[in-house]
């Protein structure tokens, strides 16, 4: 069976390309019917912690993230955090030392910095071998260490051969010998080190397709070498590429937002990230570009991976959020809304129940100018607000010869009965009927009068929300100066 894994850090916010190599992961597992296991890789005591891992979890739910084995669900390979695992890393270690493919090293780490500096004035690599090591390894040392209560570093001995991975999207890829000396793999701390862990991990779980960013390809020969120590079969490898801002640099904040959580905040929707990451690197057979979950894990191949750097567009991010956002209908968008309405001081949490209709309508007028839920309190602003009155738009009326419209839809407001939309449209009706003017010009003008804007919701829309009194008092204006 297909089993994969996504296994972040706790450390931080979930960063945009480890939610692609997340969603990869589980679009290729969910495609071929296999697994999707999670694993808190938190061994970084002093930067990994219990809240971000909740909100870490909290994320991945949220993007709509279902995962068969990890946290809060089990699975029979656990436990699912790294740190709930050291027993089984010094464990594997000891048994490596046992077998002579590893071994003890009762070495400073000034003594460690001297033989660096040695072979670097040599001009040669400062890699480590067991026999420079073993210089160390004497009676005296081994009882000062246990005096001291410390424990030796344990070392992997790298074989002198080349390593070679047929990479699932880039190809063969071959690990000269030489490249690297021995490694640790368990600091005298119990802690193991990242390259041993992983493996230990990934060959106790049983997974069988490794999907990471290309920067962890530097890890895999290490990676290799344990996996052939441990004598467990290697999982099949596919190195995806970075992600890219659009100068061509390595994505940064720079860029714009770089975490899940920015955009959650910001107001977009998680389905359209989803949809966006799926995009970076990936394409739909027919090249299309708005797609449900269920499409794309019918249509995802790791074949159809790009080899090539994925250039991150934040702008078609934006418009695609757009796009999702004009899917909703007005009660999915309002109760989206909600929160940004409220923190803006738009309308307390009471007002907002008392007036649920209205802001309904308010809300859904926005529908086709916003492209993230953060821009609607700005954008309401024209339904609480009065703009001050300008004089020059008074004089634009007269210039534009339509101040005959504005005193007729005066004199309609004032004497109409209801305040509908149908209404209103047979209000305008009644002052085109009776005046000929140029209707381009009276609405963009109507709109600035009613709004200060020149731009926004639809007109009706705008003159059925504020009111009648309103509207009224802010023709009345216009009718006094003209």
């Amino acid at each position: 069976m297909i089993r994969v894994r996504f296994a972040p850090s706790p450390t931080g916010y979930l960063h945009v390309g480890g939610a692609r190599t997340a969603l990869f992961n589980y679009l290729f597992a969910k495609h071929n019917d296999g697994k999707f296991i999670l694993r808190i890789e938190d061994t970084d005591l002093e930067r990994s912690t219990a809240e971000s891992e909740q909100s870490l979890l909290n994320t991945m739910e949220w993007l709509g993230f279902k995962w068969d084995e990890g946290p809060g669900v089990g699975g029979e390979y656990g436990p699912y955090r790294q740190s709930e695992r050291m027993d089984i890393y010094k464990k594997m270690a000891h048994q490596l030392v046992e077998q002579d493919k590893a071994y003890e090293a009762y070495v400073y780490p000034e003594e460690l910095e001297k033989i660096r500096e040695e072979l670097l004035a040599q001009k040669k690599s400062p890699h480590y071998n067991e026999e420079m090591l073993s210089q160390f390894d004497t009676p005296e040392r081994r009882e000062e260490y246990k005096a001291k209560g410390i424990e030796p570093v344990i070392y992997f001995k790298m074989p002198y051969k080349d390593y070679t991975i047929n990479d699932l999207i880039k190809g063969e890829v071959t690990f000269k010998k030489g490249t690297v000396g021995d490694f640790v793999i368990l600091r005298s701390t119990g802690l193991p080190t990242y390259n041993f862990a992983v493996v230990v991990d990934d060959a106790l779980m049983k997974i069988s397709h490794v999907i990471r960013g290309d920067d962890h390809l530097s890890n895999t020969l290490r990676q290799l070498a344990v996996f052939e120590g441990m004598e467990y079969p290697l999982p099949e490898f596919a190195h995806v590429s970075m992600i890219l801002g659009p100068d061509g640099a390595r994505l940064s904040k720079r860029h714009g937002a770089t975490s899940v959580e920015k955009y959650q905040e910001m107001g977009y929707l998680p389905q359209s990230i989803m949809n966006y990451l799926a995009l970076l690197s990936w394409s739909h057979p027919d090249e299309k570009e708005i797609m449900s979950m269920e499409e794309m894990v019918k249509e995802f191949t790791i074949e159809r991976v790009n080899s090539s750097a994925a250039i991150y567009d934040e702008q078609k991010l934006r418009w695609m959020n757009g796009v999702y956002i004009r899917e909703l209908d007005d009660d999915e968008l309002t109760r989206y809304a909600k929160k940004y309405i409220i923190a803006s001081g738009l309308m307390d949490e009471t007002h907002f129940k008392s007036n649920y209709k209205w802001i309904r309508e308010a809300v859904g007028s926005l529908k086709k100018k916003i492209h993230q839920f953060d821009e609607i309190p700005e954008k309401l602003e024209v339904f609480f607000k009065e703009p001050i009155f300008k004089k020059e738009w008074a004089q634009q009326i007269k210039d534009d010869d339509t101040d005959p419209a504005f005193i007729e839809l005066y004199h309609q407001v004032k004497s109409a009965d209801s305040w509908n939309i149908p209404d209103i449209y047979q209000l305008f009706k009644e002052v085109a009927k009776r005046v000929k003017v140029n209707s381009k010009k009276f609405y963009h003008m109507l709109r600035v009068v009613l709004t200060g804007e020149e731009d926004g919701p639809e007109l009706v829309n705008v003159i059925h929300l504020i009111g009648r009194n309103q509207m009224l008092k802010r023709l009345e204006r216009v009718v006094d100066m003209i």
